[in-house]
């Protein structure tokens, strides 16, 4: 199990800073929807693999949520179907989740936004979804090339979202606090009038070319 201070420090972090230093791995590549803009937030994956325009799959994850966890619900061909809205999102914040990724659509935007739960989604739209089709609870999946198993550890910003597995969270975190390190280094020198342009060689690559 993942340290509850090494997730808090990679959500700090952030999913730039965290994809880079791990290697430029993880990157769960979409374009999310943020519905509550600027948080930052991470925890264990607890994924829910629904059946096509069906969310049995998440009532079943929603009730298998432990509080810190972020809850993945995903299809194996993503869908603009809304997997959730506010009666599902209710019983997720009571149970404490950290935030939810959906890779398929979210509906009731509006109160979602005033409820405050950090929510990442492909899409908002009204068509809801079936309740038909059982799915898979805590299985692997495969979301914008990223796999994410389960309790591997989430996270979601502003910037999308990344995966880091749980046997290498305290490695990808000592990799990030060094790249926070380097980077605030190479501000405080641009601040003091350092070229990116030429603390990177290319103004003698240039000339050399």
């Amino acid at each position: 199990m993942t340290a509850p201070e090494t997730i808090a420090e990679l959500a700090r972090l952030g999913v730039a800073t965290v994809y880079e230093a791990g290697g430029r791995t993880g990157l769960i590549d979409h374009e999310w929807k943020q519905l509550v803009p600027g948080v930052s937030v991470a925890g264990p994956a607890r994924i829910a693999l629904c059946g096509a325009g069906d969310n049995r799959a998440v009532h079943e994850a929603v009730a298998l949520l432990q509080p810190g966890e972020i809850l993945v619900l995903t299809m194996e061909e993503a869908a603009p179907v809304a997997l959730i809205g506010d009666l599902l999102v209710t019983q997720i914040r009571r149970a404490g989740a950290a935030g939810v990724l959906v890779d398929a659509a979210v509906r009731d935007a509006a109160d979602l936004a005033t409820m405050g739960l950090p929510i990442s989604a492909r899409w908002v739209r009204a068509r809801g979804a079936t309740k038909s089709i059982r799915g898979q609870v805590d299985v692997p999946v495969t979301v914008g090339g990223a796999t994410i198993n389960p309790g591997d550890i989430v996270i979601l910003d502003a910037d999308g979202a990344t995966v880091v597995a749980a046997s290498q969270a305290e490695s990808v975190l000592a990799a990030s606090l060094k790249r926070e390190q380097n980077e605030a280094t190479a501000r405080q020198r641009y601040l003091e009038g350092t070229l990116s342009y030429d603390q990177h060689g290319f103004r003698e690559e240039d000339k050399d070319a």
